[in-house]
């Protein structure tokens, strides 16, 4: 056996003390005693599969002042993430077979863990010439970071119906143009009122009534009552952790500033409610980084976006520490469902799938510091939360990170290879 991992793992729905044997990358056998050439004990430790980040925005490239690919898939190392989905508003736009053909020549030698790319929607473009490049697509139906709103319902049709021809999930930002304000904004309570609930609700009913058929995934939900709108659909659902944790009282000023916005307590609690019952697919940190100064500069003009892949997963760790959620929730949610998804054989310990683990101590609850995370942009909403930080990571049975330190060599790459998924 090449590597084997010991300790107390979350297999099939049981903590067991057990070994996991790995070799060419996936899991070929877990038992009770394995050897292997590469033997790691952690026998006092919980091992848990490493999550997927399906909604990251790592900037690069064209925006890598704010964070680039190596930065953030080494937050996302810390933070026990094994695999990301990048966003495809950068600069240029990922929208083409040349942009992403461009961008994945940058961005694989600087990457420490596995990711797949989202191609952009815009009106002129075809689906089928990067489908094969791609992990999905993301279409905007609303103003946000980068040039990508989709501007009409004929354009919106055209996209949904030639992506549908892919077999492809198309992850959506849902919130209506048309009942977006412009009105001057000072605080988060003015960006919520510009951008309210029914914005996205009325974005999501316009995409059930049409397309209630295709492999649509809504991105960072921020509302129960969004929810409600995709009963009956194979729709798929999204949750970010500043919309279960944070609202819209919350004093951080335009560090705060996101789309969709942060809501009013009431509403959050709602939304924690729902999560907590399994009503969302995954989560996802949607880490969206800007600089210090851009976030410090007038409300009106500060961008959206906060970090959040190094936190996700530690922050839900303590959740299941406080009993908040259970791991089943948990490791649904971040690691199997995204898998699912979009047809990865990760996110599970399981002969057969990839060797993504991560090593968990649940006894070291640490205060989460601007100070001690990796993401380029310096700053973070949950400054002083409590988490349980991920001890050491595996990537396809190699160690990445161990003791909060990354070990190894650059190994991530394209889950999406000639089309196929690996």
């Amino acid at each position: 056996m090449e590597t084997v991992v010991e300790g107390r793992a979350f297999y099939q729905g049981d903590l067991i003390e057990c070994c996991i044997g790995i070799e060419g990358g996936k899991i070929v056998s877990i038992k009770k005693v394995l050897k292997g050439e590469k033997h790691y004990n952690y026998s006092s430790k919980l091992i848990l599969p490493a999550a997927i980040d399906a909604h990251v925005h790592f900037r690069d490239p064209g925006l890598t002042h704010k964070e680039d690919f190596q930065t953030g898939t080494i937050a996302a190392a810390f933070g026990g993430v094994s695999c990301v989905f990048d966003m495809p508003n950068t600069l240029p736009p990922a929208i083409s077979s040349e942009t992403i053909k461009e961008k994945l020549d940058s961005v694989t030698k600087k990457a420490w863990i596995d990711f797949g790319l989202f191609g952009g929607c815009v009106s002129s473009f075809k689906p089928e010439s990067i489908a094969n490049m791609v992990i999905g697509y993301k279409l905007f139906m609303s103003s946000t970071t980068g040039v990508l709103l989709v501007p009409d319902d004929q354009s919106l049709t055209k996209i949904m119906t030639s992506v549908s021809k892919t077999g492809k999930v198309i992850g959506v930002h849902a919130e209506d143009e048309r009942m977006i304000r412009k009105l001057p904004e000072k605080n988060l309570l003015d960006h919520d009122r510009n951008r309210p609930i029914e914005a996205e609700i009325s974005a999501i009913e316009k995409l059930v009534s049409n397309f209630s058929e295709n492999r649509v995934h809504i991105c960072h939900i921020s509302s129960t009552r969004s929810l409600k709108s995709i009963r009956g659909t194979k729709f798929t659902t999204e949750v970010t952790p500043h919309h279960l944790l944070l609202d819209n009282t919350c004093e951080l000023g335009a560090f705060g500033k996101v789309n969709p916005p942060l809501r009013n307590r009431n509403e959050r609690e709602l939304l924690f409610e729902a999560f907590i019952r399994g009503k969302f697919d995954i989560i996802a940190s949607d880490h969206a980084p800007h600089t210090i100064e851009e976030k410090e500069d007038d409300f009106d003009i500060a961008p959206c976006g906060m970090p959040g892949v190094e936190t996700t997963v530690p922050l839900m760790l303590n959740l299941v520490r406080r009993d908040l959620i259970d791991l089943k929730t948990f490791t649904k949610c971040a690691c199997e469902r995204p898998a699912e998804i979009f047809g990865l054989l990760k996110g599970k310990i399981e002969v057969g799938f990839d060797g993504d683990l991560i090593v968990v101590d649940h006894k070291k609850i640490e205060r989460i510091k601007a100070e001690n995370l990796h993401s380029k942009c310096g700053w973070t909403a949950f400054e002083n939360y409590e988490a349980i930080f991920p001890r050491a990571l595996f990537v396809r049975g190699m160690l990445v990170m161990e003791d909060r330190s990354i070990v190894g060599e650059r190994i991530g790459r394209n889950v999406v290879v000639k089309g196929e998924k690996s």
